[in-house]
């Protein structure tokens, strides 16, 4: 009994391994299929190319040239809007960039004080909603002026976002 058993499981792995095979004659067709159409394309390129079609130089044209101002718009500048509470710092303007979020404040305060050391007035607000804690680098009251930070505290911190009051 116990041989028809193993007998058996072997059979199957067998067949399993043997039917899971690529063939190698497919790989060979595809191949072939490809280099046919790579040949013909090249074939189709060359037979283009007639000595009979006339050149023609380009016509120089005079164009003006205006002058482009670059105007920086951050009115489509994401915002969140988050109830926060200034654990750590000096208080909250109504446009904040956010560089870190933690669920433990020891980590928080770690972030906190590497920004004071690189010269940002940091701080630490911590949301109730959802049990995070947000280190701020910094606060501004005009959205154009918290956004221009955000893009530089990015090179650093590339999850930087903006907190709303």
């Amino acid at each position: 009994m116990k041989k028809m058993i193993v007998l058996g499981t072997a059979m199957c792995i067998v067949m399993a391994f043997t039917s899971c095979k690529s063939s190698e004659k497919a790989y060979k067709k595809a191949y072939e299929k490809a280099q046919s159409q790579n040949d013909d394309y090249g074939k189709d390129n060359y037979a283009s190319e007639s000595s009979d079609i006339p050149v023609v130089a380009p016509i120089e044209t005079r164009q003006s040239t205006t002058e482009t101002r670059v105007v920086d718009n951050y009115d489509n500048v994401p915002v969140r809007r988050e109830n926060v509470s200034v654990v750590n710092g000096t208080g909250l303007k109504t446009y904040s960039v956010v560089v870190g979020s933690f669920s433990v404040k020891a980590n928080a305060e770690g972030l906190q004080q590497r920004l004071k050391n690189a010269g940002y007035d940091s701080q630490i607000a911590f949301n109730a909603g959802n049990n995070m804690y947000r280190v701020i680098a910094s606060t501004f009251d005009s959205k154009a002026s918290a956004a221009q930070s955000r893009d530089q505290l990015r090179s650093q911190y590339a999850d930087a976002w903006l907190l709303a009051k």
